[in-house]
């Protein structure tokens, strides 16, 4: 949010002061809004209010979604209209999100939207309440760059043509220093134990196509000289149609993946190993092996990689169309490139939710171009390199 942004008149109530919420939390707070920061204890919260002018700072409140007695004083706090934010597990949006609904609020998450969210739309709707999740880096930045580009190849006249549809989102988190083991944590790297052993979905070669172990199929991916790799995650298939690309005839490829450094896949074969046979106990002592040998430092910078691309290739041999957006960033500690990638997208979505810039209901991060340009434009002024390729912003 620039300076000069109109300040929201609904008061906001972010929920979780952890490792990825500090710049957001920050930008708003900067920017005039009535915020309070909830979270288990204030030892986070009051770390970041140092950080800020004594004008600018906002309220603690302490919120334990399992304790009666703090619930209810969190939901006293709450007025209708307020936008509520969760930056906590994914388990528990959907109880947030009912409270919001509960109390005629907004409600706002980083996370992939849910068949339970989903749920929600019809009361979500009734209420005039907008209940917005996958806006942070992937899910969000990817999927604001992705309707640029796709309105970006259509206005060129290169989609519904036959031509053959090459599409890729590549999107991760890897340390600026590489280490012969290619990645650092900073936290708890269970989740990254986990994510590997589900299977992914992708378009290749024309048709649908499953990968069982997300390292049975690593490729390469170049970007401005430096070599990734790179594997499908999750289904990809639900995005073709969300991405508007469904009455393509001849979609080659399709894939939204991770990326890491190069030589990942080797550097983690015998992980691959233990992670295929492993139950959740053995994870677990692998997560924490992992975490006591493979830590981001105090000032050790993150850096995070994003690239969406999409080709459109005659077949009379005529000249490809191609269009990409790149995201290369890179923090340290507080600011972190993996928290201001997620937070400041999170807090823009709070500011479009307050000014009435989208719609009641259950959705994604905004498929309106116009909309999405704007996001991007204010994350560009907040420092994120935001590189277009073909595509205007």
């Amino acid at each position: 949010m620039s300076e000069n942004t109109s300040q929201p008149t609904a008061a906001v109530h972010w929920i979780g002061a952890g490792l990825s919420s500090g710049p957001g939390i920050m930008a708003l707070a900067r920017q005039g809004v009535r915020l309070t920061v909830w979270d288990m204890t204030s030892d986070r919260a009051e770390m970041l209010n140092s950080h800020l002018d004594p004008t600018s700072r906002f309220e603690i409140g302490l919120l334990d979604l399992n304790d009666a007695a703090r619930l209810d004083h969190f939901s006293s706090a709450l007025s209708k209209g307020d936008i509520i934010i969760s930056m906590l597990p994914a388990a528990f949006h959907v109880q947030v999100a009912k409270l919001a609904l509960a109390h005629d609020c907004h409600m706002v998450t980083s996370s992939y939207l849910s068949d339970d969210m989903l749920a929600l739309q019809d009361e979500a709707c009734a209420k005039g309440l907008s209940i917005v999740n996958e806006v942070g880096l992937d899910p969000g930045i990817d999927h604001l760059f992705t309707h640029i580009l796709v309105d970006a190849a259509r206005t060129a006249g290169v989609l519904d043509q036959g031509h053959a549809i090459d599409f890729i989102s590549y999107c991760g988190g890897i340390p600026v220093e590489n280490t012969p083991f290619t990645y650092k944590f900073s936290w708890t790297p269970l989740g990254v134990m986990t994510a590997l052993k589900n299977p992914a979905r992708m378009i290749k070669n024309g048709a649908p196509h499953n990968i069982a172990r997300a390292w049975e199929e690593v490729t390469s991916l170049d970007l401005d000289g430096e070599t990734f790799e790179v594997y499908a995650n999750r289904n990809s298939l639900p995005y073709v149609d969300e991405y508007g690309l469904g009455n393509e005839k001849n979609l080659r490829t399709f894939v939204r993946g991770t990326l890491r450094l190069n030589g990942w896949k080797n550097a983690w074969k015998d992980i691959f190993t233990t992670v295929e046979h492993a139950d959740l106990d053995e994870l677990k002592n692998l997560s924490d092996t992992l975490w006591r040998d493979h830590p981001y430092k105090k000032g050790e910078q993150d850096r995070v990689v994003l690239h969406v691309a999409l080709t459109a290739t005659p077949n009379d041999g005529g000249a490809p169309w191609h269009g990409s957006l790149s995201l290369d960033h890179a923090g340290a500690d507080l600011n972190s490139a993996m928290a201001t990638c997620v937070s400041l997208t999170v807090a823009q979505a709070v500011m479009a939710v307050a000014e009435g810039r989208l719609a009641p209901g259950v959705q994604p991060s905004p498929h309106d171009v116009g909309e999405a340009k704007r996001w991007l434009q204010a994350l560009s002024s907040q420092g994120l390199p935001i590189k277009s390729d073909n595509v205007s912003l």
